[in-house]
């Protein structure tokens, strides 16, 4: 009997210095399962500046478990993560990075879970964020709480991308072909059956890590706006008070005029409300601003990913994510199919009626 295929799928990006280290981990992990899974080594190089693409190339030389795919530029980790789901061809997927911060040694934990049938995902989450800085664990785990909150979508705190999933999951996820992705959102709204594994914070083998405080913000940020529309109702419910009070306001000065005469006065005041109404509005436009943005880069149907050269089993090589070897299409794609087919079947019925 044919054992099933395990496709652990890597993001990379300038990660010379611990390739070596997690390829030699990795394949320990391999070994250990090998009578349950035949494992796929699949790296998804993110555009890196450094050897990273030279060090995949001569492991898939010498090991052919190992495959990759190469951006042409740096398109962020997001992409890579769709890039690397949509080109693995296993049974079941393990998400996980390359800088050992995600153990290799909980994938047997979690292959046992998965192959038990009671779960269709099984997901790490930090229990700790020992080595990082104390504002960063904050604003961190302020983002998961508040997100929670306003987004209905119950993302986990402390929850990371390393994962592993049934092929019906690794689906649901690539039928969501958006272009901002926010890919813990995305795991956590498709649903499925997950059962959560935590393990302590681990830092990173060697390099330095690729998020500074500033990305860290634009993903939060990106997150919210991708799951939830809370912001814009909070600037309707604000625009609401705002012409209350203001109104409220002027009942109150006209009855004070008519009372006290009307003294030059409160120019301070005056000032100050100025500049907090021009504030407030400004930050508004910009909440709306966001939302508009992500619709007009939604409606441009730009590839998620351009791959500029790749070593993969089973796909077709192209400008777009590759998912059970056809390109995956965007809805543009689609209609041109449908003028297409329309265009064939008129010319089929015009050949039918010269023949009768």
């Amino acid at each position: 009997m044919e054992k099933p295929c395990l496709s652990i799928v890597v993001p990379c990006y300038n990660e010379e210095s611990v390739l070596g280290a997690f390829y030699e981990e990795i394949t320990k992990t391999a070994e250990s399962i090998r009578d349950k899974v035949e494992c796929e080594f699949l790296f998804v190089d993110d555009g890196s500046k450094d050897r990273t693409l030279e060090i995949l190339k001569e492991l898939a030389g010498k090991d052919e478990r190992v495959s990759y795919v190469s951006f042409s530029r740096n398109f962020g980790k997001e992409s890579g993560i769709y890039a690397g789901l949509s080109n693995a061809v296993g049974d079941y997927v393990v998400l996980m990075d390359a800088d050992l911060q995600h153990p290799p040694c909980y994938i047997p934990e979690m292959l046992d879970a998965i192959l038990s049938g009671e779960y269709d995902s099984v997901a790490m989450r930090r229990v700790d964020r020992e080595g990082e800085g104390k504002i960063r664990s904050w604003f961190s785990s302020m983002f998961y709480k508040f997100n929670k909150k306003i987004s209905g979508v119950d993302i986990v705190e402390g929850a990371t991308d390393y994962r592993m999933m049934t092929r019906q999951m690794v689906d649901a996820v690539l039928d969501m072909p958006e272009y901002n992705r926010f890919t813990k959102g995305i795991f956590a709204w498709v649903g499925f059956r997950t059962k959560w594994i935590g393990y302590h914070n681990v830092e990173r083998v060697a390099g330095e890590t690729k998020w500074s405080f500033g990305s860290l913000l634009s993903y939060s940020i990106n997150g919210i706006v991708s799951f939830s529309t809370v912001p814009l109702a909070i600037s309707s419910f604000l625009g609401v008070f705002f012409c209350i009070f203001s109104f409220v306001m002027m009942i109150w000065l006209i009855i004070k005029t008519l009372i006290f005469g009307n003294p030059v006065s409160g120019y301070p005041t005056i000032v100050t409300v100025i500049l907090f109404m021009s504030g407030l509005q400004l930050l508004m436009f910009g909440v709306l601003g966001q939302y508009i943005s992500r619709s007009y880069m939604e409606g441009k149907h730009r590839p998620i990913y351009i791959a500029r050269e790749k070593k993969v089993k089973g796909s077709v090589a192209g400008a777009e994510g590759v998912r059970g070897g056809k390109l995956a299409k965007t809805a543009a794609d689609d209609k041109a199919d449908a003028v297409a087919a329309e265009v064939d079947a008129t010319d089929s019925s015009e050949s039918e009626e010269k023949q009768a």
